[in-house]
């Protein structure tokens, strides 16, 4: 028998046993197991999502107010870095190794994969990737994209044009569980402002392509796309140029200005200040600018005044509404009479008031104390401290139709309702029956705990202007080709027919009272100062106005912190506003007075200003 013949059987069955499971494994990969066939895909196929540019924003005159530029990432795709790439990436980024494996290892862990490209330097100006680019060809691993930020022609408008942000974690994980798959990890999403709002129109529709590729990755053949739908325009009723006048007047001050077209409720300006140049909250040193704005906690420059400071005492300006109110219950007419005693509240030398016109023009305290008093409590009671409720109530429901104490519904985000104060509040405040029209008679001059917000004092000019009505203020006039329904009219609870009293004596208070430094040559303006009184420094000034007395254009409110007197600084910042979009430019008088106001520095003596 041949010895061999059992060595060549064993060998032939070791040939045949490997023949049977290499075949079993191919039959598995082929047919069995479907993530193979995925993977052999994935090696000669790439989809790329294709990003939609985001849509503009442009003030009502068409002007560009947020556009795009161009700016650059640097992606890097960890599972290409070779070893002598690490010191090719050091030299060019001027990065340490530890850097470069703290960047490594964040663009391979977590949501990201080694074999996938992840965003190792963002935001690169045009410049500075001219400088790195040719040295990109270098390195395989790397890779630069180009993709659009945010731009801004004007430079104005920073709180309500709002600024986008690269979406966190946590957004993502919350669009993803609530069904909205449009985001991925490097997107782009509107934080504040309009950009917030308005986040869905603006941010598009997502395409998609799918290419060929070869064995080393890179596309040989485009198979099939599908174009990215850009975002829709957004078109506001802001006037550019008011925007930017009003943000120089205000430099450094504190406060606001917000001016509304009272035929239609649409905001021509709404101003915060400290304000900023909002170009700095874009590209790569957004962090760094965030958190200078951020730690400045004597100025607030991040905060949108106009809508979100709502515990603003209106002043003398509230003198208008308790006047509105007072005549509408018929406890005063035209003509009522009352002796400014100073004795019962403070007050400044001044004729008569014999007239409710007169206490207007010469903001008379004691006149309007007895106003509130005579809301506040009948001619005739039983019993005191119930009489006050009942007279409180009967007040506050009046004063909630002109827009006071809730949100008026602009679309802006954390706008704040302020604060009217209530029976409920006062009982839990004092105790029930422990208060009375003696605890709260300051409300009848807008102290005590009034609370309102610029935006609803810019809504008391317009609804004065308009004789009883106001349509609720907004941003936008029209998104892509669609107009807005922002038209909503509010009736306040006073008849049409006492307002011309009041419109009579706001125009005396700028022709010949507390407010002549707002009066604008050939244009009657109707006006009220407030003095707002601080206890820290100086007190607060404010003004309301609009303007011309017939057929009214723009209704406005300047609130000024600090600024001492509504007719000191407040006034001359309205007349030179309504002067500029009224007649679309400014007489020499007007630009002295311009000059003098952005010479003014208004601050808190504690303020470290920095802007």
């Amino acid at each position: 028998m041949d010895p061999f013949q059992n060595r060549r059987w064993v060998i032939i069955l070791i040939v045949l046993s490997i023949s049977l499971i290499f075949s079993i494994r191919l039959l598995y990969i082929q047919v069995i197991n479907k993530e193979w066939a995925k993977r052999a895909e994935q090696i000669s196929y790439l989809k790329e999502n294709l990003q939609p540019p985001r849509g503009f924003i442009y003030d009502r005159n068409k002007e560009l107010l947020v556009g795009a530029e161009n700016i650059y990432d640097i992606y890097v795709l960890p599972i290409k870095i070779k070893e002598e790439d690490s010191l090719k990436i050091c030299e060019i980024f001027k990065l340490t190794i530890e850097e470069l494996r703290n960047k490594i290892h964040l663009a391979s862990s977590g949501y990201n994969a080694p074999y996938k490209p992840s965003v190792m330097f963002e935001s690169l100006s045009k410049e500075e990737f001219a400088k790195i680019s040719p040295l990109l060809s270098k390195v395989e691993a790397l890779e630069g994209k180009v993709k659009t930020d945010r731009g801004y022609p004007l430079a104005t408008g920073a709180h309500l044009l709002g600024y986008i942000r690269r979406i966190s974690q946590q957004q993502l994980d919350g669009f993803r569980a609530n069904g909205d798959l449009f985001y991925s990890k490097n997107d782009f999403i509107g934080i504040t402002g309009l950009e917030n709002i308005y986040e869905k129109e603006l941010r598009g529709e997502r395409g998609d392509a799918n290419y060929l590729r070869d064995y080393a990755g890179n596309k040989v053949e485009t198979l099939d796309k599908n174009p990215a739908t850009p975002g829709k325009d957004i078109y506001t009723t802001i006037d550019g140029g008011l925007q930017q006048l009003g943000e120089v007047l205000m430099q450094n001050k504190i406060g606001s200005i917000v001016a509304i077209e009272p035929s239609s409720g649409e905001l021509l300006c709404m101003v915060s200040s400290p304000s900023y140049d909002p170009s700095i909250l874009t590209g790569k040193d957004f962090v760094k600018s965030y958190k200078l704005l951020k730690s400045n906690d004597s100025l607030k420059p991040l905060i949108n005044r106009p809508v979100y400071n709502d515990n603003y005492r209106p002043g003398s300006i509230f003198k208008l509404v308790q006047s509105l109110i007072a005549l509408q219950l018929g406890v005063i007419n035209t003509n009522t009479s009352v002796v400014c005693d100073k004795s019962k509240i403070g007050c400044h030398n001044h004729e008569p008031p014999n007239t409710l016109e007169k206490a207007i023009k010469h903001s008379c305290n004691p006149y309007f104390l007895e106003v509130y008093k005579r809301l506040i409590l009948s001619k005739s009671f039983d019993n005191y401290f119930e009489e006050s409720r009942k007279g409180l109530k009967n007040w506050e429901e009046m004063v909630r139709t002109f827009g006071f104490g809730q949100p008026l519904g602009v679309d802006v985000p954390e706008e704040k309702g302020g604060f009217i104060p209530n029976v409920p509040f006062y009982d839990k405040w004092y105790g029930k029956k422990r208060w009375a029209f003696s605890t709260i008679y300051s409300n009848s001059i807008g102290e005590g705990e009034i609370g309102v917000s610029p935006i609803q004092m810019a809504n008391l000019a317009a609804i004065i202007a308009n004789k009883g009505y106001y349509y609720t203020p907004h941003l936008v006039r029209r998104v892509g080709e669609d107009k807005t329904s922002n038209l909503i009219r509010n009736k306040t609870c006073v008849d049409s027919s006492h307002f011309q009293a009041v419109i009579d004596a706001m125009h005396l208070v700028v022709e010949s009272g507390t407010g002549r430094s707002a009066q604008i040559d050939s244009v009657k303006v109707c006006g009220k100062t407030g003095t707002v009184e601080n206890k820290t420094f100086n007190d607060h000034s404010v003004f309301i106005a609009f303007a011309p007395k017939e057929n009214p254009k723009i209704a406005i409110s300047v609130y000024v912190e600090y600024g001492t007197w509504g007719s000191k600084w407040a006034a001359p910042i309205s007349s030179v506003m309504m002067e500029y979009y009224l007649k679309k430019e400014l007489s020499e008088k007007s630009k002295l007075k311009m000059d003098l106001i952005k010479e003014a520095i208004i601050l808190n003596p504690k303020s470290d200003f920095t802007f």
